[in-house]
């Protein structure tokens, strides 16, 4: 009695463990929606390994080869992941053949996983051991077909999003901050307000993507001073900004000569900022990570204001910076800032600084080939280039 009690728990195991394995690929790989339900086999595998290795990662002081460890992880979690869902597939047969056949456990494995990946060693024994073969070699060619069909689906994914990335680097700098995006786009507002409508488009995108395919968080930028996170943070800081010094100035917010300019370019603001908010927001629930508490002073403290007010002056930008502008910023900052902090420290991604660095260089001047001279010359023509 109590040998067939423990075949039957053992089959009961199977089943469940088959139909779970089953409804977790379909959640993550066809399912096109946010799933907020929080136990779940991909979750929970993500946990268990995403946690190890980015508390050995952040011990590595070379922020180079730090970066090129992360890189890593995105890809091959993926790799990873297929491989433990087949794996619990096969276990999932293993325990079905043994709650109705018994026998050794080496054999019972060696058969599931033969016929699992269609090899047909061994050959079954009665009716319940060739529905169990129909069914294991079913699954695993609908696995194999599925897996071949979700690959290039991802990578497509990552091309479109790195693409509108690099589109950056020339128009935000290297790390891309806010204030340098509009002290560039404010020569030309249409252009600026094309450029926020381009990338409201790409938030959408985003948006879509990593909410049908969460490990796309995980994939690093082609550049170690790029990522997905900070593209968009700088997006929305620049929306901020335009948002905020229209609504307390008297003054247009950028150099601009007619007012229906500047109206296209805040409503443009406004549209962008409340996409790429949504989009931060959905992505942070996706991976379960709770908003951190907001301070204004982390990333933007009142000295860093005062520098970002002069800058945006010195580039003809006329944003007054009077308190109830102040008010207007901070209240913006608060509705997006936690959700990135919280990323930022989930996943390992710097958030963008709101003014360029002194010592940055772009991406598209640099190569590991310059010497000192055609550093020097590099620089000058940075300079001149954006005159």
């Amino acid at each position: 009695m109590l040998f067939r009690l423990s075949h039957i728990l053992v089959g009961i195991l199977g089943v469940a463990l088959y139909f779970a394995v089953l409804w977790d690929g379909f959640e993550t790989i066809v399912l096109p929606r946010r799933v907020t339900r929080r136990w779940r086999l991909a979750r929970a595998f993500y946990m268990s390994t995403w946690g190890p290795s980015r508390a050995g990662l952040r011990r590595i002081q070379n922020p180079r080869q730090r970066e090129t460890w992360l890189s890593i992880y995105g890809p091959l979690s993926l790799l990873l992941l297929l491989i433990f869902w087949a794996g619990a597939l096969i276990a999932a047969f293993v325990f079905m053949r043994w709650s109705f056949f018994g026998g050794s456990w080496g054999r019972t494995w060696f058969a599931s996983g033969s016929d699992f990946f269609t090899l047909g060693l061994i050959q079954p024994h009665g009716g319940w051991g060739r529905l169990l073969t129909i069914l294991e070699a079913g699954t695993g060619f609908g696995f194999l077909a599925l897996v071949i069909g979700y690959l290039p689906v991802i990578y497509q994914a990552f091309s479109r999003r790195e693409g509108n990335i690099s589109l950056l680097d020339a128009r935000a700098g290297s790390p891309p901050s806010a204030g340098e995006l509009l002290r560039r786009g404010a020569r030309d507002v249409n252009e600026l307000t094309q450029l926020l409508k381009d990338f409201e488009i790409w938030t959408a995108d985003l948006m879509e993507s990593h909410i049908s395919y969460p490990v796309l968080g995980y994939f690093r930028s082609l550049h170690d001073n790029q990522s997905w996170l900070a593209t968009l943070i700088t997006m929305l800081d620049a929306c901020t900004l335009v948002i905020a010094g229209a609504g307390c100035s008297e003054q247009a917010p950028l150099a601009m000569d007619h007012s229906a300019s500047e109206a296209a370019v805040t409503r443009q603001a406004r549209l962008s900022f409340a996409l790429a908010r949504h989009a931060l927001v959905d992505l942070a629930q996706v991976m379960h990570i709770q908003p951190a508490p907001f301070d204004s002073d982390i990333r933007l403290p009142v000295s860093e204001l005062a520098r970002l007010r002069n800058f945006l002056t010195l580039a003809n930008i006329p944003w007054v910076g009077a308190d109830t502008c102040y008010d207007a910023l901070t209240d913006l900052r608060r509705m997006y800032e936690p959700y990135a902090g919280a990323l930022s420290n989930r996943l390992l991604m710097p958030l963008p600084e709101w003014l360029p660095g002194q010592k940055t260089r772009e991406n598209w001047l640099s190569s590991a080939w310059n010497d000192a001279g055609q550093l020097r010359s590099r620089r000058a023509l940075h300079e001149d280039w954006h005159q």
